[in-house]
Formats: structure tokens, sequence, C-alpha cells
């Protein structure tokens, strides 16, 4: 009986060696070897059989059991394009062209297609202050799968068309290997979008929705208003969202916090550049666009079916300016009897009907909400919905105050540079002046006995004073003159020179 035994578990082991050599005759694998695919994806099947010589052999690939891929001699099969039906079992299985009853068959590989993916970007912060940087994540369905990322900003298209066409952000042309993107210094508005890709060549999922930071500030190149002027509004009331800036067609958009975007043709009507709405009115945040690309600033929307609302700024304040909040009914009338909270805490109650800040700083920035203190007949909400007051820093106005070194400086240099030039502009007429009177001088010693009869401490004098006066150009001048010329009578010239050297010496 223990021999008995002894062959059967010899048997079966023999057994087992013989399927597990049988199972390795043949091994199928796949590229890229992804456990999951993507329809529109392609995945190559590779058949090696280690027995003879690879034109030995004829191969075929198998799907849950069934013939797939008919009998050939190309041991690499490719698929594409994928769709989800061809997610299955697949087996690859040999059969030797000169003995077509001997075959052998490979493991089992696991394949599974899903539909293509479509990525969610999420943008950080929502509500920008100009000149945040703003985060992107760009999220996709098995993010182990050697997705790289491209990140692009969305540019409003013409009315008519498909709402936006995608430029590459500088550094994604190649993708990044990062699921996260940082835009610097973004001051405005803006649509961004990203999708995935990997392989080679690259295979790309769907893009992601148009995903929006926004700005409240007003800029120069686009802007939206609101009348009437405030945050919230009573459905069915007429409200007018009006674009403003250089461009000559305009859109109204909308988005609602479930995702819809949506432009003014369908819930209102758009008349050149304003949209009137009096129906289906929605909570939401508005802005417009322009058809050569620009975004206005934001407006964040909050609509009342009855009761009360908080009348309430639909811009951001500037610091250091004042603010009034009020409350009011459906039929316009203003509640007198109420309370008004910031960030859920009371901050001022049994009002006259008013909350008024002289002068706002970034600490009165929150939400804020009304309470009326009786509810009339028939009302539901005597409590309105909350707004947000943002505030915005505005740089003093009026000249810089600038210190004042710098002034000085600059005026000590022009100063100190002029008198260097008028400086060498004296030593220069100086030295011309020098050698003139050298000259002349020699020319002097060369005339008339008579003219050594003057004095010589005299002349020195009369030179001096002359210098001291300004008097020396008049004085050469003369002293040349006095020179004989030509024969010619000189006695004019010496009665000049005689007066100016007594009005030089009188001057001593």
């Amino acid at each position: 009986m223990g021999h008995t035994l002894l062959c059967m578990l010899g048997l079966f082991s023999l057994n087992i060696l013989l399927h597990c050599g049988h199972a390795q005759d043949a091994v199928l694998t796949i590229e890229p070897n992804w456990s999951t695919f993507f329809t529109g994806e392609s995945v190559t099947f590779i058949c090696d059989i280690r027995e003879g010589k690879d034109t030995d052999w004829s191969y075929a690939i198998w799907k849950d059991g069934q013939e797939f891929l008919r009998y050939n001699s190309d041991k690499r099969r490719t698929l594409q394009p994928l769709y989800t039906g061809h997610s299955g079992e697949y087996q690859c299985r040999g059969s030797l062209k000169s003995q077509p009853d001997s075959r052998k068959e490979s493991t089992k590989v696991s394949l599974t297609v899903s539909e293509k993916p479509q990525p969610v970007l999420t943008v950080s912060p929502l509500w920008l202050s100009p000149g945040d940087s703003v985060t992107l994540n760009c999220n996709v369905k098995d993010p182990s799968a050697g997705w790289r990322f491209y990140w692009y900003k969305a540019v409003p298209k013409p009315a008519g068309y498909y709402h936006y066409s995608y430029d590459l952000l500088p550094g994604s042309t190649s993708g990044t290997e990062q699921d996260s993107y940082i835009v610097h210094g973004q001051t405005h508005t803006a649509g961004y979008v990203c999708r995935a890709g990997r392989g080679d060549p690259v295979f790309h999922s769907d893009y992601s929705k148009p995903t929006f930071v926004w700005s409240g500030d007003v800029h120069s190149a686009a802007s939206l208003t609101v009348s009437p002027d405030r945050a919230q509004h009573f459905i069915n009331q007429l409200v007018s969202l009006s674009c403003e800036g250089n461009s000559t067609k305009w859109r109204v958009m909308w988005f609602y916090e479930s995702g819809s975007l949506i432009d003014c043709t369908i819930w209102g009507t758009m008349t050149g550049s304003t949209c009137t709405i009096n129906r289906y009115w929605i909570s939401g945040v508005y802005w417009c666009e322009s058809e050569t690309g620009q975004f206005s600033n934001a407006v964040n929307i909050t609509i009342q079916y009855d009761g009360i609302i908080l009348v309430s700024p639909v811009h951001p304040v500037a610091e250091g300016h004042p603010v009034t909040f009020g409350c009011k009914l459906k039929t316009e009338k203003v509640l007198h009897d109420v309370d008004f909270y910031r960030n859920d805490k009371l901050i001022k109650n049994h009002t006259n009907g008013e909350l008024i800040i002289s002068a706002v700083s970034t600490s009165d920035e929150g939400f804020y909400r009304c309470k009326g203190k009786e509810s009339p007949p028939g009302s539901r909400n005597w409590t309105s919905k909350e707004s947000w007051m943002s505030v915005k820093y505005v740089p003093a106005s009026g000249p810089e105050k600038t210190s004042p070194f710098p002034v000085l400086l600059i005026v000590g240099l022009v100063c100190g540079v002029s008198l260097i030039i008028v400086l060498l502009l004296f030593l220069y007429h100086y030295r011309k002046s020098k050698d003139s009177c050298f000259k002349r001088s020699q020319s002097t010693n060369q005339g008339p006995a008579t003219d050594h009869m003057i004095n010589q401490d005299e002349t020195q004098s009369r030179v001096y004073a002359s210098l001291l006066h300004g008097d020396l150009c008049l004085y050469e001048t003369i002293r040349g003159a006095a020179e004989p010329e030509n024969g010619k009578n000189n006695e004019p010239e010496e009665s000049v020179y005689e007066n100016v050297t007594t009005r030089s010496a009188a001057d001593q």
C-alpha cells in the first residue's frame, strides 16, 4: 500500500513537471507592458517559442479561449486601435509548419481597455489678487501609467464656434513629468486646460474642461459692470451685465458650481455688448470675453427666490474707501431693524438699516449677510445669503516722495562740472592773452626809442588794475593800436590809450 501511494505521488509530480514544462515552451508578452490601456491606443503581442527557430512556427493569438488573430508566420502582432471590447485574457499558440499537429501554448495575459480618459484640472486659488502665483493640478485615471502632462491657456473664440482654442504654456511642449504647473504673476481672469500623454508615438488623453481663475479687479482692457450694482438679486428681476473695453464683440459667460459653462445667448439676451437677464437666473460667476482673447473681471452673483437680500458691492473695494451694506425685500423696501454678520459673527445689531465702514482694510474682508428681526407674512427666508467682500490694495496717490539725497547729488555734480568748464575756459583765454601780450611786448621793444620812456612800474600797475576790472582785452587792443602802422598818424589812438590808462589808475 505504501509503495502504491509513493508511485501515485511520483506520477502526480511528473505530471506537474511535464505540465509546467509545456507551459514554459511558449511565452506571450505585450508592448507596452501596461496593465490598463485606453481606447485609441495600440498593443503589440509577442509570442516566443523556445523550440527550434522562429521561422519554423506559425503563430496565432487567442482571446478568452477562441481564436482571435489567425495563424501566420509573424510572431509579433499589433492590435490598433483598441476599444473596450478588446478587454479579456489572451494567449498565443504556435504550430510547427512541418508538423501542424505539434502545437505549443503560452500562459495567459489579462488586458483591460478603458474609455479614453479626460483629466480633471484644478486651480488654486480660484479667486486671485493681482500678481498671485496660480497652481494647476492635472488629475488623470491610472496616474502610474507613465503619463506626461501638457498645459494650455484657454483663448476665447468668436461667437458661433466652440468656446475656446488652446495655446501651450511655456515649458510644456514636450510635456512635464509633474502633474502640477505654476503660473507666476497672474493678474487677470484666465482659463486653463490640461491633458496627458504617453507612449511613442504619443497617445493623448482628452482635454480637461476649461478651469478658471477669477479676478474681481477691473482693468483697462476689459471690464464687466452689473446693473443694479450689487452682488445679490431676486429671481425674475431685470438685471443687465455690460462689457466694456477695446473690442467690438463680446460675450458674457456664466459658470455654475456644477461645472456648467454657457454663454448669455442660452439664458438671456445679448444686445451689442450687454447681456440682459429677466428669467432663468442662477447663482454663479459671470465675466466677459472678447473675440480678441480678452477676459474681464469676474463677479460672483447670488440669486434669491424670496425673503431678503444683502445689498453689498459686486466689485472689490479699494483699501481706505467707504462701503455701505444694506438689507432689502423683494419689493425693494429697505429694512431697518436688522443684524449684520461677517463670517457668521455678529458685528452690528439693531441698526437703522445700514452697515457703514468708513475706511475698509484687509481685515474687513469676509462673507457678509444680514438678518431681519421680524418676518413679514408669507416670507420663508428672513436671512440673506452670504456674499464675499474683497479689499484690494491701492498705492497712495500723488507724486512719489523721493529722498533729497539723489537730487542734491545731481545738483552738485552739475555745478561741479560747470565750474570746471568755466575754469578751463578762463585758463585758456588767459594763456592766449598772455601769449598775445608777450608778442606785442617784443614788437614794442623794436619800436622807436621814445617808447622806452614809459615807467616800467607804472605799466605793470596799470596791467594789474585792468585784469581786476575786466579791461585786459581793451588794454591789449589799445596797446596794439598805439603802434605806428605804415607811417599813419596815431594821435587819436594815443589819446584813447591815455584816457584808458588814466581811468585804470583812478580805479586803483
